[in-house]
């Protein structure tokens, strides 16, 4: 990625760190690579991404209900899934620095630096043909295709390399009391299965029909050898997962629906069209027939925000087959071409998933701007703010007076107790309000509404709006209404 590019991420992670959204996690120890925590700020932009995703999959369609299934797993669960057997990627290590990389990695890389020297061409083509081997396993040819453009460690500026080799991603842990007595079982590496075991718990408890969706959002786990670019990619992370059961024959014509209705819900947070994309897999998973990522331009490059995935019958006939129970679907709705009811099936699956870290960061990534302003006496001014949608910002509103005393604060309060419970408020009353302008821009927070000494005579107060910084006088009992408005 260019230097420009580059020093805006790491403000981006700065800014995160320094306004109370991301830590590293288990900092005093001097962290843990590749693991974050949540801060206060952050953990409410989290959770208001997470509710936003599942208002738009729960409640905007009658056909969809959720489920929040454990982490631990019966461990023929990863067996029938495929997970033990498949769940791997190609590593390769460097001699002369002992370090590892993911081969898709270092061949994605070199095609991001084709890129930035205009031939995108190339780069396509190369991406192309990785996909290609990865496809069928073809590592000679990988590592071949590796020398053939000069791909070498970043540390040690060499490509004297091993032989590639696949690295299974699943951490295990034991389950039992007694050491000699446990069962190895394994820290989720996708929500999906908890989804695919329950299917007929849910589809007979809460009364479903095909076509119905199961959604759900939740930890899971991978042993990630290189993880890398802040949140993007990390060992433990939250998925926000929908399963859409169908009529087999049918997956095509839903497969295309969501690729569209995801697409629009992108599109409702008002981000800009034309950062994001679609690409489809040249190399298909084992139990898909199609498959494609919604990309998203992050400051180092267009990279997977969320999957949609057909994966055909193979879930659940591979959960009959192991379990030895049952699962299929009786439908009673008319074939035209026999004039007779479907009758008992398996259904087929269309998968939409999205990492929840991920949306978080593009979040942050598409917020963040260092601005200039220029003010009336000629002299210019900067500030550091974030653009978040208003419905998704960790605070709503912030309720400022202007001194700590003549009954200003007591006003304050009022409002604060008036709007606390339809959306979630910040009360501040330290330092001059410019600063405290600067903080909540800094935060995201779309309004600060200020009480002033006015206020004590005309019920009127001063909102200004975080991205123009326009100031207004409204009627203090217009304030809630103004910010749900803008926040629903």
């Amino acid at each position: 990625m260019s230097s420009i590019t580059e020093n805006t991420f790491q403000a981006i992670i700065s800014h995160a760190k320094e306004y109370g959204f991301v830590f590293p996690s288990s900092e005093i120890y001097d962290g843990l690579s590749a693991v974050y925590d949540y801060g206060p700020n952050g953990s409410e932009l989290k959770k208001n991404i997470r509710d936003y995703w599942w208002k738009s999959m729960t409640q905007m369609h009658d056909n969809i209900v959720g489920i929040d299934a454990a982490i631990f797993m019966h461990p023929t669960t990863w067996k029938a899934s495929g997970h033990v057997d498949n769940f791997s990627d190609p590593m390769i290590d460097n001699k002369d620095s002992n370090k590892r990389y993911r081969v898709d990695h270092l061949i994605e890389a070199k095609a991001d630096q084709l890129r930035e020297q205009g031939e995108a061409a190339a780069a396509d083509a190369l991406v192309a043909q990785m996909e290609v081997l990865l496809g069928s396993d073809d590592y000679v040819a990988l590592k071949q295709l590796m020398a053939d453009h000069k791909i070498v460690c970043s540390v040690s500026g060499t490509g004297n390399w091993t032989e590639i080799r696949q690295f299974n991603l699943m951490f295990s842990t034991q389950l039992g009391s007694v050491a000699e007595d446990a069962d190895t079982i394994y820290l989720r590496p996708e929500t999906a299965q908890g989804i695919f075991v329950n299917f007929l718990n849910v589809q007979k408890t809460a009364r479903m029909r095909i076509p119905f969706g199961i959604a759900q959002t939740g930890k899971a786990f991978r042993n990630e050898i290189v993880a890398r670019q802040f949140i993007f990619r990390m060992r433990e992370f939250e998925q926000m997962e929908m399963q859409f059961f169908v009529r087999p024959g049918t997956q095509m014509q839903w497969y295309n629906f969501w690729k569209e209705e995801r697409m629009k819900w992108h599109m409702s947070l008002g981000l800009p069209a034309e950062k994001f994309r679609f690409h489809d897999h040249v190399k298909l998973a084992h139990y898909a027939d199609a498959a494609l990522d919604i990309e998203y331009e992050f400051p180092f490059g267009f990279k997977e925000l969320e999957g949609i995935h057909s994966r055909t019958d193979f879930d659940l006939k591979s959960h009959q087959e192991f379990s030895k129970k049952k699962q299929q679907y009786f439908d009673n709705d008319i074939d035209e071409t026999t004039g007779k009811p479907y009758g008992n099936y398996i259904p087929y699956v269309v998968e939409t998933s999205i990492g929840l870290d991920r949306m978080f960061l593009l979040i942050m990534s598409n917020s963040y701007e260092e601005e200039t302003i220029n003010k009336e006496d000629g002299t210019t001014d900067s500030r550091v703010v974030l653009h978040i949608p208003a419905k998704i910002a960790p605070n709503k509103l912030a309720i400022l007076p202007l001194v700590k005393k003549d009954g200003l604060p007591e006003i304050a309060r009022q409002l604060m107790d008036e709007c606390k419970s339809s959306f979630k408020c910040f009360y501040e009353e330290k330092d001059a309000i410019g600063k405290r302008y600067r903080r909540q821009d800094a935060i995201g927070t779309p309004f600060c509404v200020t009480i002033d000494h006015q206020t004590k005579e005309d019920n009127m107060v001063t909102i200004r709006h975080r991205d123009s910084m326009q100031q207004e006088r409204i009627a203090l009992s217009d304030v809630k209404q103004l910010v749900l408005n803008a926040v629903s």
